[in-house]
């Protein structure tokens, strides 16, 4: 009767005979005394002979010269306890091609019992790709310009780098199969294995105790600020760790001075505000003592529009002081805070008068805010001055708008007594008026001027910092 099952058609022998032609890897068969009996094609293709060459040869003519003496001691050794394991497990294997050039190899070894005697199966697996690849990757860790350090899954110490050896003291002897946590400061060890089998439970690429200050340990016992990369990789032993350590020391160190640096600005930059605003109170109050002395109401006012002059640049450096950007200044901050100053200084009739201030915020530097203030109070203390005597109701408005990046407008409008006939502004040429022109000019402004009712004058000016502002480097 027909049958489908191979093992009624063929027996034990040419079973195993097909199985071991089959086989990926090169398969040879060792009687008790050494000699070849069976080689498959793999092994024909790994080692450069026919199977005929092969066949009834010693196993030694497969071993390189320098292993061949000590070889059938060693499968001797084997057959007094044959079991399946691989072959010189720890050691670096090779086998001898025909043409005389070593190949590393795997090989694994499988006794096999046919009657009395004992025959041994290796399997052998040229790893010449392998040890390539690997080499690859001890080149560039070699070469890398950081400290490399591999670790297994439990903490031990497979592969350094020079830059290791550098960074930590240590001669690669001495870290090669030791545990990582050596290179731990001891405030940090006791908790290390567990950061380790937390990353080993979930491995990716990424940067170890992110946000965190990391230190190592070198030989002397000395702590010092690194930076380390993670990154697993998958080999035939498992998963490694290749970890990349970088000695920040000398980054930290800038960092420290450059602190340092910033620390001493912050109290010469104080002292400086302070010393300034010292000696403009100081003349504050010479202004203001003064003007107990003058007799005459037109020399008391012009003294006043010079003391408010001095308490508008005093205030510039308040408000600069206070924001913490020793550059630029909110104008529109300062423009309402400066306006309410000089209100109070006038005394204003706020039941009289009707204030408005309509100012966008706009980020001016410092050679734009202090001109820009100062025409702010030429303007307004000229309005509150002349625009509404003998008791005159109206509005004063003072708006500052940014109506692009290169445009802004500064407009201070009253609805007072208006502009005297022929003139640009109600004091003539006046030193107010004077001033107020070579402000503008010095923002390079457009001053316009309405002497209707409402009075208005307005200033277009570009809000951008001009060449002329850069501070020299």
């Amino acid at each position: 009767m027909a049958t489908d099952n191979p093992a009624d058609v063929l027996d034990n022998e040419e079973l195993m005979h097909f199985a071991i032609e089959a086989a990926p890897n090169g398969m040879v068969i060792v009687d008790d005394r050494g000699t070849i009996v069976l080689a498959n094609s793999s092994a024909e293709s790994q080692f450069g002979y026919t199977r005929n060459e092969l066949l009834g040869q010693p196993i030694e003519r497969l071993v390189p010269p320098r292993f061949a003496q000590a070889h059938p001691q060693l499968r001797s050794s084997y057959l007094r306890r044959p079991k399946a394991r691989a072959m010189g497990h720890g050691r670096d294997l090779y086998g001898l091609h025909r043409n005389g050039i070593e190949m590393p190899v795997e090989i694994g070894l499988n006794p096999i019992s046919i009657g009395e005697r004992v025959y041994t199966l290796a399997t052998i697996l040229d790893i010449t790709e392998r040890q390539r690849s690997q080499e690859m990757v001890h080149l560039a860790v070699e070469a890398a310009p950081n400290g490399m350090v591999m670790t297994d899954k439990t903490g031990t110490i497979t592969l350094v780098n020079s830059m290791i050896e550098t960074m930590f003291g240590y001669s690669r002897d001495e870290l090669i199969g030791a545990n990582i946590d050596m290179l731990v400061p001891e405030r940090f060890r006791q908790h290390h294995p567990e950061v380790r089998h937390a990353y080993t439970a979930r491995p990716v690429s990424r940067a170890m105790g992110q946000g965190r200050d990391l230190y190592a340990l070198n030989k002397k016992g000395e702590e010092f600020p690194v930076e380390i990369g993670l990154n697993p990789l998958d080999t035939a032993t498992g998963v490694m760790i290749l970890a990349s350590v970088v000695d920040i020391t000398e980054r930290k160190q800038q960092e420290e001075s450059l602190k340092s640096a910033l620390l001493e600005k912050e109290v010469l930059l104080a002292e400086i505000h302070h010393r300034v605003k010292n000696n403009l109170q100081i003349i504050d109050s010479l202004i203001g003592m003064q003007m107990e002395h003058v007799a005459g109401e037109q020399a008391r006012a012009a003294l006043m529009d010079s003391q408010n002059r001095v308490k508008t640049i005093s205030l510039t450096h308040q408000i600069l002081y206070q924001s913490q950007d020793f550059a630029h200044i909110d104008a529109g901050e300062f423009i309402a805070s400066l306006t309410h100053n000089l209100v109070q200084s006038y005394g204003m009739d706020r039941a009289r008068i009707d204030l408005e201030l309509d100012v966008d915020p706009l980020i001016l530097s410092m050679n734009r805010s202090l001109p820009l203030g100062l025409i702010v109070n030429e303007l307004v203390s000229n309005a509150l001055k002349h625009a509404f005597p003998e008791s005159r109701a109206g509005k004063l408005t003072v708006s500052l708008k940014a109506e692009s990046a290169s445009r802004a407008m500064l407009a201070v409008t009253d609805t007072g007594v208006g502009l005297p006939s022929g003139r640009t502004g109600r004091e003539g040429e006046t030193l107010g008026l004077r001033l107020l022109e070579a402000l503008a000019l010095q923002i390079e402004a457009d001053l316009k001027v309405r002497a209707g009712n409402p009075t208005s004058f307005q200033l277009i000016f570009d809000p951008r910092q001009m060449e002329a502002d850069q501070v020299p480097s």
